[in-house]
């Protein structure tokens, strides 16, 4: 009886995952589907991430490492936090030009929302009264802020200033999302202890956490875009 023949073997190609962040222009951010979605979601991400802010400010544990680098900033160069705010977002801005990481709607709405929305927060949140109260503001604002952080980056209509330099890291470098964030943190909060911001307790347990942290919200709020893996598709 002759042996059986030999079973051919076909190597099954491995499925292709679109990232999380597709790289979009603005026009392409806002001819993508989804809108009913993505719009209430980026207005409402960028809302409770200014609420966020406010929460781990008014815990006096120490706040996130770009509002020491502000604070620092303006204590070195006698200016206001405000005016300290406005000039680091702008050197944020021209750092995009090497990173070619695109603006969009959110980019614009992130200036002009998550300020707003730290400013109303202030006047609503009753001000913590004892140890507990006080690490309960900065452990919900530190999870509030990396979620709404998230949630804000997941509409695909661009990053805000400050995000952009993490999401064009993240494209160029090829490392994970947390590892870059945690970077970043670690590095602004350390130049703004340099330039005379404070740091406390908060800002090296945001510095540590907020990466992992919007790391694992991001994939779970993302809305997932068709149109902008089928250029990837098509060239396969």
């Amino acid at each position: 009886m002759a042996p059986p023949a030999p079973t051919a073997h076909t190597s099954v190609p491995a499925p292709h995952h679109p990232p999380v962040l597709p790289r979009m222009n603005a026009f392409a951010q806002v001819r993508a589907a989804r809108k009913a979605r993505r719009i209430p979601q980026l207005l409402f991400g960028l809302a409770g991430y200014g609420a966020a802010v406010m929460l781990l400010v008014q815990s006096g544990l120490g706040a996130a490492g770009w509002n020491v680098l502000t604070e620092g900033t303006g204590k070195s160069l006698g200016i206001s936090f405000g005016w300290a705010t406005n000039l680091i977002s702008l050197l944020v801005l021209l750092a995009w030009i090497p990173l070619r990481e695109p603006p969009g709607l959110g980019t614009l709405l992130n200036v002009a929302i998550v300020g707003f929305a730290a400013d109303a927060t202030a006047t609503v949140l009753p001000h913590p009264q004892g140890s507990l109260t006080r690490i309960g503001y900065l452990v919900l604002g530190l999870v509030a802020l990396a979620f709404f952080d998230a949630l804000y980056l997941g509409a695909q209509f661009g990053s805000g200033p400050r995000d952009g330099i993490m999401t064009g890291l993240v494209r160029l470098t090829h490392l994970p999302l947390a590892v870059v964030r945690t970077g970043i943190e670690v590095t602004v909060a350390g130049a703004g202890w340099l330039l005379g911001g404070t740091l406390g307790i908060g800002t090296v347990l945001i510095a540590l956490c907020m990466g992992p942290l919007v790391g694992c919200f991001l994939p779970l709020v993302a809305v997932r875009l068709p149109e902008a893996s089928a250029p990837a598709r098509r060239s396969r």
